[in-house]
């Protein structure tokens, strides 16, 4: 049974739905085919459609996008081109975070329990210092503590804890993430 106090449906009004049909226009003329090393570009043209963006974010030009106004992106975080934020409700990534190419981060569900399946929204938070590796799929209504590292397809259904590599279907934290101040090979 879902929890309808955790979930909060979305209210996709007539101007909410003209606002996409407008970025969409947007993302294909002038997001998606801009020069790569455009990272200040893309992060004006987010802006313009109410994203909140810092310093230094590298957000590649194919990074599919549902709805900038419910992103806020903190400085020099990076997003790989092939990764989509699904941003029916507010995502948060911190800074100095990587979401790697193909990773699928869904703030959209439906529920099962009523007839007509309606939408229903939770925010994703993701902390500053993390790592979501390659076709990582963050479920609705996650947070993702600072430092964690989600492994390559792991399917995260749970909070993440701080400073722990995890991985798997479903995600689970395997070991501590301890950095090294060197950079010997």
């Amino acid at each position: 049974m879902i929890n309808q106090d955790t979930f909060k449906g979305p209210s996709f009004s007539l101007s909410n739905r003209l606002l996409r049909v407008v970025w969409s226009f947007t993302y294909v003329v002038f997001f998606k085919y801009s020069p790569k090393p455009f990272f200040l570009w893309r992060s004006f043209l987010l802006r313009c459609f109410g994203a909140k963006t810092g310093k230094r974010v590298h957000i590649y030009p194919g990074v599919k996008i549902w709805a900038p106004w419910n992103l806020t992106l903190m400085d020099e975080c990076g997003i790989a081109s092939g990764a989509v934020l699904y941003s029916q409700g507010k995502i948060i990534i911190g800074k100095r975070t990587t979401i790697s190419q193909g990773a699928y981060i869904c703030t959209g569900t439906h529920d099962y329990t009523k007839k007509g399946f309606p939408l229903l929204t939770m925010p994703i938070h993701i902390g500053d210092h993390v790592w979501i590796a390659a076709d990582a799929f963050i479920h609705p209504g996650i947070t993702i503590a600072d430092g964690c590292v989600i492994g390559a397809r792991s399917v995260v259904t749970k909070n993440m804890p701080a400073w722990m590599i995890c991985a798997g279907h479903p995600c689970k934290p395997l070991k501590e993430r301890k950095m090294s101040d060197n950079n010997t090979n």
